[in-house]
């Protein structure tokens, strides 16, 4: 088939062609044999239609392979995701890659870096106008669930927040049957309506099926919505060795093929061509203290091995690293945010969520979201490698220096040093000892608390304007009043 080609390859690589190839036909295998539970029977009537093998009394449905490769071939290699005002953002496929914060976490670490209460709406808004202001993040994501906004419309609100703050792009989901209308609603009225928001989306929404190989009756419905809204779609699908999934990692990346395959089939039997991405939350459950982790190296292997199969669909790629377990802002954190980070760009994601993120994806940092954004400054950095032409290879300036010269005065130097030598504008620490210890011996996170307080009291995020913002208060209200709501944090009754 055309699309399955290796020409974009990542770098990382855990499996052969062979491997690949032989992996797909074993997921196809599994969607013949045993199929995938959609609680849904719409959903089962639409699979139905184009021919699956659907048992309504088990709400099982089993797929042809060539139905499966049909539905691979529809999905986009590549799609473009605008911002609110319609402007070019981010191209989502190919070697582009983007970071983005962790999701729905549900404690804000507080600034003195070990304790932690429950989050609330304004640790939202910060997190928005940081992620604003910080150049890595290119999407905004919806990180927290405040826990002073009734649960019914946490899902909406979020977005309504961040629509109020940011122009950039958003990752989000719904919590329940009705979320994706309501998102869906508050976003149209921002961007001139529903078919403009179809032509330009600016929106990714995540759907989670539960494993093994199971879409409950609001993820289904998740799913159609997003299909028939034409909304680019992200399935997540969250295996976890020995519990939800085989314990061997090449049967759990079967697991996650099968599920994230059958939300395709769905999505694609609606609207072919809908936008999709090929997403993961891979866990491991650490026998010992009973945790499971998103951020385990073995879950870097697993993201590595469905990002490879993707990339063989052409389909773009989606995961969770650069996030930690630890529990505060500590060289732990560091240690498996680097790594993970590292290990999904080398590995081929094209979105990539975490950054913030500690303590198993449940408490959000605002100074890790800072010394994250340095992180993915040195990825980007090892990730662009280098140029090799007679400009950077310089043979003459080598020649005319000749032995024990210095390139330090070379207009050549000043011409390039910018573009090839990482500068960390922030958090990094590159003084000599002396200076470090007459600038008050400060810590990096120290320095990313300074950073923040920085950002939060200058930075001034894009207005939404007057007109397109009394339209979103008035759809966002219109929701409010449907439940019962009667004010919430930095809304339109406040």
């Amino acid at each position: 088939m055309a699309k399955f080609t290796f020409d974009n390859q990542p770098k990382l690589i855990y499996l052969t062609n062979a491997q690949v190839e032989l992996m797909h036909k074993k997921a196809l295998e599994i969607l013949e044999r045993t199929g995938v539970y959609f609680q849904s029977e719409e959903a089962l009537k639409i699979l139905e239609e184009k021919g699956c093998d659907v048992d309504y009394e088990k709400n099982m449905v089993k797929f042809k392979p060539e139905f499966i490769e049909d539905c691979i071939k529809l999905a986009p290699e590549t799609f473009q995701l605008y911002d609110r005002d319609g402007d070019p953002a981010i191209t989502i496929g190919g070697d582009v890659f983007t970071f983005d914060a962790g999701s729905t976490g549900l404690y804000s670490l507080e600034r003195n870096n070990m304790d932690f209460r429950d989050c609330i709406a304004d640790d939202l808004r910060k997190i928005f106008v940081l992620s604003d202001a910080l150049d890595n993040y290119d999407i905004l994501a919806t990180a927290l669930a405040p826990s002073d906004v009734p649960t019914d419309i946490c899902d909406v609100y979020r977005v309504y927040l961040m629509l109020k703050n940011s122009p950039k792009p958003i990752d989000s989901s719904a919590f329940d049957f009705d979320g994706v209308k309501n998102i869906i609603s508050v976003c149209a009225a921002v961007c001139g309506g529903l078919e403009e928001l179809r032509k330009k989306p600016f929106i990714i929404m995540d759907v989670c099926p539960t494993s093994p190989l199971e879409y409950n009756d609001v993820r289904c419905q998740n799913l159609i919505d997003l299909a028939k809204y034409g909304i680019p779609v992200e399935v997540e699908s969250c295996p976890i060795p020995g519990t939800a999934s085989p314990v061997t990692l090449a049967g759990s990346v079967l697991v996650h093929l099968a599920e994230t395959l059958g939300g395709l089939a769905l999505v694609q039997s609606i609207n072919p061509g809908n936008p999709f991405i090929f997403g993961g939350a891979p866990m491991t459950f650490d026998m010992r203290s009973f945790t499971a982790s998103l951020n385990s190296v073995e879950s870097s292997i697993i993201i590595g091995c469905y990002a490879q199969i993707a990339r063989y669909y052409g389909i773009p790629v989606h995961c969770y690293a650069g996030l930690a377990d630890s529990k505060i802002v500590d060289a732990q954190a560091g240690l498996e945010t680097g790594i993970s980070g590292m290990a999904a760009v080398l590995g081929g994601a094209n979105c990539i969520s975490g950054p913030g993120m500690l303590d198993f994806v449940n408490t959000f940092s605002l100074e890790k979201l800072v010394i994250d954004n340095e992180m993915i400054n040195m990825v980007k950095r090892i990730y662009r490698g280098l140029d090799v032409t007679d400009e950077t290879l310089a043979v003459d300036l080598i020649c005319e220096i000749g032995h024990g010269g210095s390139y330090l005065s070379q207009k050549h130097t000043l011409k390039h040093f910018r573009e090839e030598l990482y500068i960390p504008p922030y958090t990094i620490d590159k003084l000599s000892r002396d200076k470090w210890e007459k600038g008050g011996k400060t810590n990096v996170y120290d320095r990313a608390k300074e950073t923040v307080d920085r950002i939060l009291t200058t930075h001034k995020p894009k207005p939404l304007g007057a007109e397109r913002e009394e339209l979103l208060d008035s759809v966002f209200k219109g929701i409010m009043d449907s439940y019962s709501v009667e004010d919430v944090p930095f809304g339109p009754a406040s």
